[in-house]
């Protein structure tokens, strides 16, 4: 056989193969075993199934598209045109695959046993908290653990490896912190980088802090929040949701050797952990004015005493202590144009999170435990890490009574949801699944 027909014929063969690989490779809704009540929502279901299935389908065209080049005009094609095609081709899919890989691990962890259902109650929370109506439609969000200490997010809207746009947006949360309210402050702040995306927050906060940096008689202060203004953002949208459990679950993460809870480096977008913290206590008290921050903030102090540092180090957390104050008011006060008006305390309505009312609810929730069941997920963990704080609840009820939380929110949401299928009309619940 001449090589070029040999070349034609070997990669024929390839392309076909490839396509009965594509045609084993089956929705989630066929493949993934779970009890009900640990499957994701129909939204995001819906989304990732639609968006897996679009790449499916064009790359099934695509070496549809090829085969049927092969066989016409290819025959004149050299060997090196006809392998040269084929591995674009290849490479396409296999970033199909790493798509199905992404939400493979998300969703395969649900037929874990208990931690499948906390996760879908964690779905709930995050919904929960990222949930503005008034001003943008959240996007689904879904869960899943790992290892570590940190969290973090695939944001909705975002590219994806391989092309094509997120449908949902993906929030990895530690392991190490299941179940406790700690796992609130990790789960909210990543909450916060979908929602400051949603509000355009960060490159309005950053354009203020510029201003403040043109005006600052010692502006390095003020360049490094403006640095760090995309974590802050998501630590103090964190905190207008869950309050001092954000602050408590923050020293958690950043509670470190030494050496890295003072190394300032102007590359990292997350700011020096010593810092980080006197600020979560200053957002805090800013926020819910309390003497539970300052408590913390010395408790911090304590762990971390600054004296022996060198006088460079000790001088730059000195300019940016003494310019939190300030620094919070901008926070604080910032109306975006996304909120039309208003402040992002005002649109979150903090109000209801100052620490004396989260400790009223305990108490009442206390006596009549029905009630915390109707109360909003993130309330209830604000509660709880509240309660957790004035040594209210110990910690091993804590993490009792937040997987019974995790478990009914994870059984509520999917009885409404199948009460409301069963309630919808055909013709619309055709239109769903298209």
């Amino acid at each position: 056989m001449a090589s070029s027909s040999y070349a034609h014929w070997m990669l024929d063969q390839e392309a076909r193969a490839l396509l009965a690989r594509l045609d084993r490779v089956k929705p989630f809704v066929l493949s993934a075993p779970m009890v009900l009540s640990a499957s994701l929502l129909p939204a995001a279901q819906i989304a990732i199934e639609r968006f897996l299935g679009a790449g499916r389908r064009e790359l099934k065209q695509r070496v549809q598209a090829y085969i049927a080049w092969l066989q016409n005009d290819g025959r004149e094609a050299s060997a090196e045109e006809l392998q040269r095609r084929f591995v674009f081709l290849r490479l396409r899919f296999n970033a199909v695959l790493s798509q199905l890989e992404l939400f493979h691990q998300v969703i395969s962890q649900r037929s874990e046993n208990e931690q499948g259902v906390w996760l879908s109650g964690l779905d709930v929370v995050a919904a929960d908290a990222l949930a503005l109506p008034e001003f943008y439609n959240a996007p689904p969000v879904i869960c899943y653990l790992d290892r570590g200490v940190g969290a973090a997010i695939r944001r909705a809207r975002t590219r994806l490896p391989g092309g094509g746009e997120n449908p949902v947006a993906v929030i990895r949360v530690p392991r190490e912190r299941m179940v406790g309210s700690g796992i609130a402050s990790s789960l909210i702040h990543e909450v916060g980088h979908q929602g400051a995306a949603l509000l355009d927050l960060v490159p309005s906060l950053r354009q203020a802090l510029q201003i403040k940096q043109q005006q600052a008689s010692e502006p390095m202060a003020w360049r490094l929040w403006e640095r760090w203004i995309s974590e802050i953002a998501s630590d103090f949208w964190s905190i207008a949701r869950v309050g001092v459990t954000s602050t408590i679950g923050l020293i958690g993460v950043v509670s470190l050797p030494r050496p890295f809870i003072f190394r300032v480096n102007v590359d990292d977008p997350h700011p020096t952990p010593w810092i980080r913290v006197k600020l979560s206590c200053a957002i805090g008290d800013a926020l819910y004015p309390h003497p539970q921050w300052r408590r913390m903030a010395s408790l911090w102090d304590s762990y971390y005493p600054i004296g022996a540092l060198d006088d460079e180090r000790r001088a730059l957390l000195a300019r940016l202590e003494a310019s939190l104050p300030e620094f919070v008011q901008v926070l604080t006060t910032h109306r975006p144009k996304a909120l039309r008006g208003r402040s992002l305390p005002e649109a979150m309505n903090v109000a209801e999170r100052a620490p004396r009312q989260l400790s009223s609810l305990f108490a009442t929730w206390s006596k009549a435990p029905q009630q915390m069941y109707r109360a909003r997920p993130s309330l209830v963990f604000a509660v709880l890490g509240q309660a957790k704080n004035d040594g209210g609840i110990s910690p091993e009820d804590e993490s009792d009574l937040l997987a019974k939380m995790l478990t009914f929110w994870a059984m509520r949401s999917t009885l409404d949801t199948s009460e409301y299928c069963a309630a919808t009309p055909r013709s619309r619940t055709r239109a769903l699944a298209a």
